[in-house]
């Protein structure tokens, strides 16, 4: 059989010995797993389970989907695969621009990287090759002097840079790979795997040539109309320069989140933040410092949100993007209600290669600390001092003092500190923005999230907040489990196309269904679109149980459970977590969280 749609070609690049070789995708593999996230899970499942995260034999994997590159929408996603070395679990984390399309342009699927080079180098991605060079110039360097340093080398033109910062080369476990100057694949502390490989950048240079052999151009064309026609439809957040994530770009959120009481605030103490939100908000953002509105490739949407300070101690700031999760964190979290301080916190980390996520929650944990009395000797942070908060990003960067303990992350800072209890954790990585005593579906995700606390594993606030047509109770835990795994699986799939989650605010299974069909050949139900990410699911979920994830790591932070919210829409509740899983459970066929054999059977795992 002749799958369409893949330039099926993958590098597969020794770092240690500095030999690439080349090979094609194995296509029962691409059935099953389909790209991106699902067949760099299998890659990586298939490298061991036991491997050590930032050891030589971990592997690495850049990884597109059969619709990369082409003109499906919001289909500019590249997948960063390996074991992570913040939570031991497998991790996926994706990253929008034009990356992804490109390395399909210069020939290519995905990049798998193993050992360890001697010296400091990158790999430059063009015209089916890979070449690997020195990097001993950048080591060192900011990801943004990076990417102007490889611009200067090969032209701005055509050209994408996806670099690690100084945090990933010194190992910092919440370091990430930052895309074109601003866009990170975020989570797992793929960066540092990246430093503990010698490997600096993948330089893509690539002339714009989308592919044209779907299977049938016919059906392509219909099915890409009809996706199209949802997602410019004003009635859907998506619309074009109308609806809530065009014009105000994910930090649309913030205001909704706080009205309702699920944004957690002060190391999620409380449950939302007052009237600070707004003024951290996307609406403050576009009134006050929004200057531009890029895209990635193929994207309509334009969620993103190029910003300038012109006044206070960060004048002159030009940076993207103020997204809701990084404001939140370095905002509400942190109790800091300075937007122009989140930009600059925003864009350190991107400068850094750091996640905002984690490093939000991270500060978060020690402001707490500090209140308490609990840091050791190691100095003090109060909430909302964005000064220190400056000072301390880059300290973790470089591992210098304190940084040194923070650039462990949240969980383990908080162990070493003799206070678990106040790392807002799950499986050693960050919550992102949304407290799950006032969004229940959220806390079912976080806890059964194979990456660790995660909101886009299974997006639930998109039915909870009503911005889907399936509308569910934010406040009611009964029918989450059904919502998670219905969405886990959907976005599984999505993910290994690799398309957008923005997308699922307008299209659903059929029209995926429809696009993946009509590119690759290969007729596929929406329930046979479903069962396959299930698969990939369960793949992740089975390798974590490999991994000594067994029964009962699907937990949340004790304060979740045991002390209710004070805000306002939320006030008298918490998550009531064990009643979600044991209803989740029952459908995933699971033995609380153990993948039985007969279910990876089943699904053909085993």
């Amino acid at each position: 059989m002749q799958l369409h749609g893949y330039a099926n070609r993958l590098a597969r690049i020794d770092l240690t010995t500095r030999t690439v070789e080349y090979e094609p995708i194995p296509e029962e593999w691409a059935l099953k797993y389909i790209g991106a996230r699902g067949l760099g899970d299998k890659f990586v499942f298939e490298n061991g389970p036991a491997v050590e995260p930032l050891s030589p034999d971990n592997l690495l994997c850049f990884m597109n989907g059969p619709v990369t590159g082409t003109e499906a929408n919001m289909s500019g996603r590249m997948a960063v695969v390996t074991k992570s070395p913040l939570t031991g679990t497998l991790t996926h984390s994706h990253h929008g621009g034009w990356s992804a399309a490109r390395m399909r342009w210069a020939g290519f699927d995905g990049l798998l990287f193993k050992g360890q080079a001697d010296k400091p180098v990158y790999a430059y991605v063009h015209d089916n090759q890979v070449d690997l060079l020195d990097a001993s110039e950048v080591w060192g360097k900011g990801v943004h002097e990076t990417v102007k340093y490889f611009e200067f080398m090969y032209g701005e033109k055509d050209l994408s840079v996806i670099a690690i910062g100084p945090a990933g080369e010194n190992q910092v476990r919440l370091a990430c790979w930052i895309n074109e100057t601003d866009r990170a694949s975020g989570r797992g502390g793929t960066g540092a795997v990246g430093g503990s490989k010698m490997l600096k950048a993948i330089v893509i240079k690539a002339e714009k040539q989308m592919p044209k052999h779907a299977a049938d151009r016919e059906v392509w064309k219909k099915a890409h109309e009809r996706a199209l026609k949802t997602i410019m439809d004003e009635k859907n957040v998506t619309a074009p320069r109308k609806g809530g994530l065009s014009v105000y770009g994910t930090n649309v959120l913030m205001n909704i989140d706080n009205r309702i009481g699920a944004l957690p605030a002060r190391n999620a103490k409380e449950a939302w933040f007052g009237e600070a939100g707004e003024l951290i908000s996307g609406e403050y953002v576009n009134a006050h410092i929004l200057v531009e509105n890029p895209t990635c490739h193929a994207c309509p949407v334009a969620c993103k949100k190029e910003v300038e300070i012109k006044d206070g101690e960060f004048a002159g700031l030009h940076m993207e993007s103020v997204e809701y999760e990084s404001a939140w964190a370095f905002g509400a979290m942190c109790g800091n209600k300075d937007v122009r301080a989140c930009a600059k916190l925003i864009d350190q980390c991107n400068d850094f290669g750091i996640d905002t996520i984690e490093m939000g929650v991270t500060l978060a944990m020690y402001m707490e600390a500090s209140e308490n009395g609990w840091t050791n000797g190691g100095g003090k942070l109060g909430w909302g001092d964005y000064m220190h908060m400056v000072e301390l990003v880059e300290k973790t960067a470089k591992r210098e003092g304190v940084g040194d303990l923070l650039a462990e992350g949240a969980e383990r800072a908080a162990k070493k500190l003799g206070h678990p209890e106040i790392a807002m954790t799950v499986k050693g990585q960050g919550i992102p923005a949304y407290d799950p005593r006032g969004l229940k579906g959220m806390g079912l995700g976080y806890a059964t999230s194979n990456r660790g606390a995660c909101h886009l594993q299974g997006y639930s606030p998109a039915s909870e907040l009503g911005l889907i047509p399936l509308k569910t109770d934010p406040l009611a835990w009964k029918g989450k489990g059904d919502l998670l795994k219905l969405l886990q699986d959907l976005f599984a799939f999505m993910d290994s196309m690799d398309v957008c989650k923005f997308s699922s605010f307008a299209e659903g299974g059929e029209e995926f269904a429809e696009q993946y069909s009509a590119i690759v050949g290969v007729p596929l139900t929406v329930d046979e679109l479903l069962k396959t990410g299930e698969r990939i699911y369960n793949l992740e979920r089975y390798y974590n149980n490999l991994n000594g994830f067994r029964e009962g790591s699907d937990s949340l932070p004790a304060r979740f459970l045991n002390e209710p919210s004070q805000a306002p829409g939320s006030t008298g509740n918490i998550c009531e977590l064990d009643l979600m899983l044991d209803e989740y459970y029952r459908l995933r066929g699971w033995n609380n969280g153990v993948v039985p054999e007969a279910k990876l059977q089943e699904l053909g795992v085993l």
